[in-house]
């Protein structure tokens, strides 16, 4: 009973009867485990009296101690190891039709069975154990252990994928948001900028704001000014008439949770803001699912060649590259608790801005600083050690 899998028996109690019957069995395990226990102790109690009433009529008082060996013996292998060790490797086999014999057996002793059971409860709780303590609720490193276990029936991409899916609880949306620094924004106030914008920007969006880039107004959307090509309509006033609404995600929000934002506010993306209501980046839906499915885009202008492999195996980086993307690319195991960034890694383990040439050992890897340029760090070289 304690030993078959409890997924694949909810699956079979759709069909079979003595599943659907093993599976309510197992949802209410205090009277499961005292009827279980009842027989089982009922039965050595009686088997033990029995022996030792044979031992003194057939050999005298002096065998007891020998019956009690012998019977004890024949309990450890017959009535306990070997049909224990026996059902624990085929659970279902013993399990589905013993729960025939279990019911009846808990219908008939269910008063005493019940007895028993509030008596250890009221112990327990004088030792200060309450019923609701044990948590029955799986984990997700519980359910990634059960997604691993899964290989020979889930496809590897697959598997994969449901393993991120899990972990979309634990990311927030500023370990995958675009810093601010590199966002593409425009003056609303500043004509021949956003006209010169339009012309060169490779993005489908373009993000506005009043005579401060901390006072966001806005979203142009490519799609609408090529639509106003079309109809012949191009004027700045109805290019600024176009500007939608920012949407807003809280610093801190999970990318699961964001996810499901996304879809309900009928979004693509969000500027993300700190307690202050100060923009800290931008976060993509695209971003989000791939995070799940892995790298898809096919756009060569958003790809950034941030790692280069020279020849003696060595990597040269650009700094400012995401520590989660990094860790995926070289299979690192880098901690993202304190720093989202390579190179807001190196500033807080330095506690201070590095000089060129200098060298720090962060968990297993080795970062040479190769190039600063206006007080921060342009390119570093790691090295991964063994």
């Amino acid at each position: 009973m304690m030993a078959i899998n409890r997924y694949r028996l909810k699956a079979l109690s759709k069909t079979n009867k003595n599943a659907k019957r093993t599976e309510k069995l197992l949802n209410d395990l205090d009277y499961l485990i005292g009827t279980i226990l009842l027989g089982n102790n009922l039965v050595n109690i009686f088997a033990a009296s029995i022996a030792t009433i044979l031992s003194i009529k057939l050999w005298g008082e002096g065998s007891v101690v020998l019956s009690s060996l012998v019977l004890t013996c024949v309990i450890l292998v017959f009535a306990e190891t070997t049909p224990k060790t026996f059902a624990a490797k085929n659970p279902e086999r013993i399990a589905l039709p013993a729960s025939v014999v279990i019911d009846l057996l808990i219908k008939s002793f269910k008063p005493f069975v019940w007895l028993i059971a509030k008596m250890s409860k009221t112990i327990l709780a004088m030792l200060g154990v309450k019923e609701n303590d044990i948590d029955k609720k799986m984990t997700s490193e519980e359910l990634k252990m059960v997604v691993n276990d899964a290989k020979p029936v889930i496809a590897s991409n697959y598997q994969k994928m449901l393993l991120n899916i899990i972990d979309l609880e634990q990311v927030k949306v500023e370990d995958i948001m675009i810093p601010k620094h590199e966002l593409v924004s425009v003056d609303i106030n500043k004509p021949d900028e956003i006209l010169k914008q339009l012309e060169h920007i490779q993005h489908t969006r373009l993000l506005t704001y009043d005579a401060s880039s901390n006072n966001i107004t806005g979203v142009l959307h490519m799609r609408d000014i090529v639509n106003l090509y079309a109809k012949g309509d191009f004027s700045i006033e109805n290019v600024l008439s176009l500007i939608r609404t920012p949407y807003f995600v809280p610093e801190g929000t999970s990318l699961a949770n964001q996810l499901a934002h996304f879809q309900a506010q009928k979004r693509r993306l969000g500027l993300v803001v700190d307690e202050y209501g100060e923009v800290r980046g931008l976060v993509v839906l695209e971003d989000i699912l791939e995070e799940i499915v892995g790298q898809f885009t096919s756009n060569q202008n958003e790809i950034i060649d941030e790692i280069v492999k020279q020849k003696d195996g060595r990597y040269l980086i650009d700094p400012r590259i995401n520590i989660r993307e990094l860790n995926l690319a070289l299979q690192l195991n880098l901690s993202v608790a304190k720093a989202k960034t390579l190179n807001g890694l190196i500033l807080e383990t330095l506690q201070n801005i590095p000089k060129r040439d200098v060298s720090v050992k962060i968990d297993n890897v080795l970062i040479d600083i190769v190039k600063i340029s206006d007080q921060s760090i342009k390119l570093v070289r790691l090295t991964k050690l063994d």
